[in-house]
């Protein structure tokens, strides 16, 4: 075998270790891919990818596609080595099928196949053979192409050879087994986000993704050779960088691998994505712990060096990041991941690797560009008398009260219920619809919280600011879990958050700040599912004395067609409603339709608010028009 980037010379049949078998798979499918929703089906595909980047990380593959079928399967290829195909040591079969049909089995495990590995489990294509009606796995090497079938992780026929082949490589074909999961319908876009990032994790990988389904034919191609720096420069469009290219280095210390770039903006908050072997460290750890560190004290020692901070003046780490757009990536040969979803590093090392890289390069870019490093520093101060005067104002208001969870707003109307687990709070658009609200609703375990016109938009608005709306501090102070940093959602007095606004633009421009402000400010609470949008009728048609209730243009013109002549009237807004209407259509959990927030992809989300809520005009309206008729997840 060729040598790899990592010193890597021999990958065959003695490099894939077995560690048991696949039979559970099947039977709880949900510990081994997280759930069999549509989050678990992309999960299949990430698998697959997952090899092939391995592949690419060790200097053995520079190309890999992903194809949605026209029959729904899903395709992985790669230019690798190809998973070696010769018969295992000890178990007797080809090596490609033990990989298939044996739980833990790969070349991660001895360290003699991969130095850097995403996937640390080893169980990729062994889960998507047992979780598929059927696969089917194709390798080129050694001049020849090798195919296998199986149907539900049971092989049909052993490994043969099939054709001539003047390449290498592994394809993987599988269609997503109906019995297991709940939707075998792949989303283009969920799997269209992720292979991006990983392109600008990987640079000089190239990434292809193609939809071959009728009516949903699509294609994409991503390669970055700056890489993450590339990455940096988009997430930084439109936002006012400091820097005309983001600072980026690239270090290795033995075998492992530090990688930064990080750009400053004139916003206001800070984007920080932190990564390990390809995988988004959401719980951070100790490469993003000394990446904060250091950046804190850089900062405060040119501070003090250039004269800027006077006397004992220092800025916060939260001064520091205000405005930050930074990426990490490091790769190690043994990352130890912990926290409850396992998606935080804990390798002691990686701190110390950091922060000498950090010393070393972002400290050499503050030293040699002293005009630059003087806006950064001028701009933390900034950020710090923000800061103060925020901290001012909290303490203001909880001295009056505002933000006690004990005074309780006077324009909300509590539910009697004291158990958060059964409470939700709608949040109404002016004083009609709320009256309409209060009357309509379940009293037990239902609260109204009027607002009184457009919240600020948080996008374009310092904390201080924020802190001053007076709306902003009626629903910190109702909803009980804090703000920012200090958010707890343990502490929520309600369970579902549910924005109920006009069918309008300006019912949609209130959803939108809304949403903004609990991205912003709680993201928890749209991380953990707890942000709905109610579904207000649009119409109400009358026939023979019996009403029909309405919620799309499609609906209207579907009942239209089969009735003819009857009275419809068009709902302008949630005032229009009598409370018995308004209970019966928007509020009632036995006949409601709402929509839960989600947000798989935080990196997406971010981009989509910055767009909608951003300063740049023709950026929101190009938004609005190509996603005017889509809708996110239903939950009836």
């Amino acid at each position: 075998m060729e040598e790899g980037k990592n010193g890597i010379t021999n990958y065959g049949e003695s490099q894939i270790q077995v560690l048991e078998g696949l039979d559970p798979v099947r039977k709880r499918p949900g510990m081994y891919i997280g759930s069999t929703d549509v989050r678990g089906l992309h999960h299949l595909v990430q698998e697959i990818v997952d090899n092939s980047i391995d592949e690419a990380q060790n200097g053995f593959c520079d190309t890999i596609s992903v194809i949605i079928n026209g029959d729904g399967s899903c395709t992985v290829k790669d230019n690798g080595r190809g998973i070696p195909t010769g018969i295992h040591h000890t178990e007797k079969i080809s090596a490609v099928e033990v990989v298939l049909t044996k739980l833990h089995a790969g070349g991660k495990f001895g360290g003699g196949g991969y130095s850097i590995s995403g996937g640390l489990h080893g169980v990729g294509l062994s889960v998507v053979n047992a979780l598929s009606t059927w696969l089917k796995v194709e390798v080129f090497q050694n001049g020849n192409r090798y195919e296998q079938n199986y149907k539900r992780g049971v092989p049909v026929a052993p490994l043969a050879i099939v054709g001539k082949a003047d390449s290498t490589g592994t394809w993987v074909t599988f269609m997503p087994d109906p019995e297991i999961f709940e939707t075998t319908d792949f989303n283009y876009d969920n799997i269209k986000f992720r292979l991006r990032e990983l392109a600008y994790l990987n640079k000089g990988l190239r990434i292809i993704i193609e939809d071959k389904r009728e009516g949903r034919e699509h294609k994409d191609e991503f390669y970055y050779e700056g890489g993450i720096a590339h990455f940096v420069e988009d997430l930084s469009k439109n936002k006012g960088a400091l820097f005309e290219k983001p600072i980026y280095f690239d270090v290795f210390y033995g075998k492992t691998e530090v990688e930064i770039a990080i750009q400053y903006t004139d916003t206001y908050n800070e984007t920080v994505y932190a990564f390990a072997n390809n995988i988004n460290t959401e719980e951070g750890g100790t490469h993003l712990e000394g990446f904060k560190s250091s950046l804190t004290k850089l900062i405060n020692d040119f501070g003090k060096k250039l004269n800027i901070f006077k006397g004992d003046e220092k800025v916060s780490p939260e001064d520091v990041r205000e405005g930050i757009i930074a990426v990490i990536s490091v790769k190690l040969e043994e990352p130890q991941f912990e926290g409850q979803t396992k998606t935080k590093l804990g390798n002691s090392e990686m701190r110390a690797h950091v922060t000498k890289a950090m010393n070393e390069y972002f400290g050499t870019f503050l030293e040699e560009n002293p005009d630059k490093t003087k806006e950064i520093l001028m701009k933390c101060l900034t950020a710090q008398r923000a800061r103060e005067a925020a901290r001012l104002a909290r303490e203001n208001t909880r001295r009056k009260g505002a933000l006690e969870s004990t005074t309780l707003p006077g324009k909300l109307a509590d539910c009697s219920d004291r158990n958060p687990a059964f409470c939700e709070i709608f949040i109404v658009e002016g004083d009609s619809a709320g009256g309409s609200a209060k009357q309509g609703r379940d009293r037990r375990f239902q609260a109204i919280l009027p607002l009184r016109g457009k919240i600020i938009n948080v996008e374009k608005a310092r904390i201080n600011r924020v802190l001053e709306n007076e709306e902003i501090r009626a629903m910190i102070t109702a909803f009980g879990g804090g703000m920012k940093d200090d958010f707890d959602v343990s502490k929520l007095r309600y369970d579902r958050i549910i924005c109920m606004t006009d069918a309008d633009v300006d019912g949609s421009h209130i959803r939108i700040l809304l949403l903004t402000f609990f991205f912003r400010f709680m993201r928890p609470l749209v991380e953990q599912g707890h942000v709905y949008i109610a579904q207000p009728p649009l119409y109400k048609a009358s026939k023979n004395k019996v009403d029909k209730y309405l919620y799309s243009d499609k609906e209207l013109a579907d009942y239209l067609a089969e009735n003819g002549k009857c009275d419809v009237q068009r709902y302008k807004g949630l005032g229009e409603m009598d409370p018995e209407q308004l209970w019966e259509t928007t509020m009632n959990p036995e006949t409601r339709t709402m929509l839960r927030v989600s947000m798989d992809d935080a990196i997406e989300a971010n981009e989509t608010f910055v767009k909608l809520m951003g300063d740049d005009p023709e950026l929101r309206r190009q938004f609005i028009e190509e996603n005017a008729k889509l809708v996110t997840d239903l939950d009836v």
